[in-house]
């Protein structure tokens, strides 16, 4: 028997609640997201809403409130089930579960587990029987895109795509006696990987769809790998991906199915007015509080590029710089997550533009060392490559290199006009969830930085020194010399 299922999805809200005019038409925002969802609920008699990933942080509303506001608004959006993305742990596991008590939606993870014994976190996956189909969703995330678990020494992922597919493959088959009708994996691990998983999928483990998540991919239509199709909503309340599925009850398989992007815009989609209250009530509070002027900038600082420096790169180095009196400051650029910031600086403005709070953590590096994590960073494959790929770093006034790409080799390496030689000692200051990552990020072994002497916290929030001190001033001027020049 042939019965249709329409499959609403989004991915990587990152609290983004707000319509914007675009072109003078309002677009995206949760009020018309919700409307067209309810709209289609209305239309269609068997509809499921999926979110993959990456509800939280990305605005000041979700940031304020840590969250408990995203779930709120959230409960209001209703979806039929939700899987963790990377962000989703941002605020620390307590109070990721905390969150999870709060949700009126089931959270789904199949593959994040208490280091100590094993212990799933959360529910691995989540039937829903709807017109007589049962649909079965699995959360996936690996530690490729989970970086910030290593700040939680009690919780762990599975390691990597492989064995992510393992553990499809046993939920799935411990459900073989069950008639379940569909199978969707709900991915937070990137397009790419999303298609690298297909492919490592034993068709007979039955899985029909991957809706994912984290990468912001914008598609026109399906990837499809091993027969199975494959999907995402690049980012934010802009759009939603909707499938209308025929599924034979009697194969457990799609008979046929269509996929489109929905632009959510007033055109076609009406607004959702109780939720935009509650939207509103939380702007007003917030406003209030991050309207404050914190200072006036020279000029306005941009960072363009990810694998490039940057002005708003020496801007924050050097303001924690003086706050720790340490020989170098390295922030990465995927820290700072607006383009530009000035001139005139406010506390909402700052927020937006550098939104983490990371402990602030002193170690040394010899000469040698800083060279080699240097070199590391200026591969070809991390500078060449596009802006969300590598990790980059920004450093404090008074460091100076020049890149020779083709050579591979430092023409240039300097420390206040003195060339660094292999055997000098650098204080470094970084915040503690890049430090916890040096391996993966600089490729520094943290045993060997260990014999260089203690590490130790130099403050609990690199957010406060930079706004306390941003406070303190009526003017900042910071130089625009280039201070990792690529040849």
């Amino acid at each position: 028997m042939n019965k249709t299922l329409t499959l609403l999805h989004s991915n990587d809200l990152h609290g983004d609640f707000l319509a914007e005019k675009v072109d003078e038409k309002l677009t995206g925002g949760v009020s018309m997201l919700s409307g067209y969802i309810s709209k289609v609920r209305k239309e269609e008699k068997n509809v499921l809403y999926a979110i993959s990933g990456d509800m939280f942080k990305g605005s000041l509303i979700d940031q304020e409130y840590r969250g408990i506001s995203t779930i709120e608004i959230m409960n209001l959006l209703a979806p039929d089930v939700v899987t963790l993305g990377n962000h989703e742990v941002d605020y620390g596991l307590a109070h990721l579960l905390f969150l999870e008590k709060c949700a009126k939606f089931p959270i789904i993870n199949a593959n994040m587990f208490l280091t100590s014994n094993g212990t799933r976190l959360f529910k691995s996956h989540k039937i829903i029987e709807i017109d007589g189909m049962k649909i079965m969703f699995i959360g996936i995330l690996t530690e490729d895109v989970l970086e910030y678990t290593r700040n939680e020494k009690l919780i762990s992922t599975l390691v990597g795509i492989k064995d992510a597919a393992e553990e499809v493959g046993r939920i799935c088959m411990a459900y073989q006696t069950v008639d379940i009708d569909l199978t969707v994996l709900l991915t937070h691990i990137g397009f790419e990987n999303d298609q690298k998983l297909a492919a490592q999928l034993d068709p007979d483990w039955g899985v029909d769809l991957i809706i994912g998540g984290h990468s912001h991919t914008l598609i026109d239509e399906p990837a499809v790998v091993a027969g199975i199709p494959i999907v995402q909503a690049a980012v934010g309340t802009d759009q939603i991906g909707r499938f209308d599925l025929v599924i034979d009850t009697d194969t457990n398989s799609i008979a046929s199915y269509t996929w489109k992007l929905i632009p959510i815009t007033e055109e076609n989609c009406p607004r959702d007015l109780e939720l935009e209250k509650v939207v509103n009530d939380y702007k007003t509070i917030t406003d209030a509080v991050y309207d404050q002027v914190l200072t006036r900038l020279d000029g306005v600082y941009t960072q363009t590029r990810r694998n490039r420096d940057a002005m708003l790169g020496h801007l924050f180095t050097d303001i924690v710089k003086e706050g720790t009196g340490v020989d170098v400051v390295m922030i990465s650029s995927g820290a700072i997550r607006g383009t530009q910031l000035g001139e005139v600086v406010t506390k909402g403005d700052l927020r937006k533009v550098y939104p983490y709070d990371n402990k602030v953590v002193e170690f040394v590096l010899t000469g040698k060392q800083l060279r080699e994590a240097l070199l590391w960073m200026l591969r070809d494959e991390s500078i060449d490559a596009p802006d969300d790929g590598g990790e980059f770093y920004h450093f404090s006034r008074g460091f100076k290199a020049v890149y020779i790409q083709k050579e591979h080799r430092l023409e240039t390496f300097e420390l206040n006009g003195h060339a660094i030689q292999d055997e000098d000692r650098i204080k470094i200051a970084m915040g503690d969830f890049h430090y916890n990552n040096i391996e993966n990020f600089l490729h520094l072994d943290k045993d060997e930085i260990k014999k260089n002497g203690r590490v130790k916290t130099m403050s609990s929030s690199g957010y406060i020194i930079i706004e306390e001190r941003m406070s303190g001033v009526p003017l900042i001027r910071v130089d625009r010399e280039e201070r990792i020049v690529i040849k």
